[in-house]
């Protein structure tokens, strides 16, 4: 027997009698699906990750202009290699319960910023092989003769990371707080 389904334009659709069980028992408000999401220990993580990875890219690039230095290079180095792991599994996680595609702003961003943020990752475990060999292999101090081409498509992946998962970010929740305001009161008591 089929049921009945009660679409929501911002997430999945849901069967009609799993309503009343999703609404508060005794007066009290239930938290927001995507405030439990946004405190998941997945995302929590993702989120630390791309912060010291951010942070100490930026350290990195700086300092190489400025004094030929690469400092929290190991640190950067198996951070990303991390990152790479955890990311790969939210966005599998992610797409699953986004998918199908709709054509929104939100999307659009979204997919900019997996781009970047593959690009980023991609270049990112290609330089660790120059650092691997060098640092490891060779357990050289030595400054380490990374290809132009891989670092400056790493360098410019990783500034649209920074760029589009923010914006990405930005745009789900201004969406979510602009379709609050359109709906009736009594729609938007029933919404997660």
């Amino acid at each position: 027997m089929s049921e009945a389904l009660v679409p929501d334009p911002n997430e999945h659709s849901v069967p009609a009698r799993a309503l009343p069980s999703a609404l508060p028992v005794g007066g009290g408000t239930a938290p927001a699906p995507r405030a439990t999401r946004l405190r998941a220990p997945l995302l929590l993580t993702l989120g630390v990750l791309l912060v010291i990875e951010g942070a100490g890219g930026i350290l990195i690039f700086f300092a190489r202009l400025a004094a030929g230095r690469t400092p929290g290079e190991a640190l950067h180095v198996a951070g990303g290699a991390l990152l790479a792991v955890v990311y790969a599994v939210y966005q599998g996680q992610h797409w699953s319960r986004v998918t199908p595609w709709r054509n929104r702003l939100d999307y659009a961003l979204g997919l900019i910023a997996a781009l970047s943020m593959a690009g980023a990752l991609g270049t990112g475990l290609w330089l660790a092989g120059p650092w691997w060999q060098a640092r490891v292999v060779q357990s050289s101090n030595d400054p380490i003769a990374y290809a132009p081409p891989w670092s400056a498509a790493h360098n410019i992946m990783s500034m649209l990371v920074l760029t589009f998962v923010g914006a990405h970010l930005a745009a789900v929740l201004l969406r979510d707080r602009a379709s609050k305001r359109n709906q009736p009161a009594s729609v938007a008591r029933l919404k997660p």
